[in-house]
């Protein structure tokens, strides 16, 4: 895949109100879990690693995104 198209994706992820809801979703269900009383240490770390993960994709679509726009790359409508 060339930058151009990996950089238009990402700024179409980003953009996407359904993708947000989705991540947002399984971060607070992940979350939730990983502050409950009622898991065991490693069920507690399985939802820690979980948050860790969607955090990182977001924050490689936000990279992604920022190199687009230092760019002035816009992505196709």
């Amino acid at each position: 895949m060339r930058d151009e198209e990996r950089i238009a994706y990402a700024q179409l992820l980003i953009e996407n109100p359904l993708l947000h809801e989705i991540i947002d979703g399984i971060e607070k269900r992940a979350t939730d879990g990983c502050v409950s009383a009622n898991v065991d240490h490693e069920t507690r770390a399985a939802y820690a690693a979980e948050v860790r993960a969607i955090r990182d994709i977001r924050r490689k679509l936000n990279l992604a995104s920022q190199e687009a726009n230092e760019d002035g790359f816009q992505a196709p409508a």
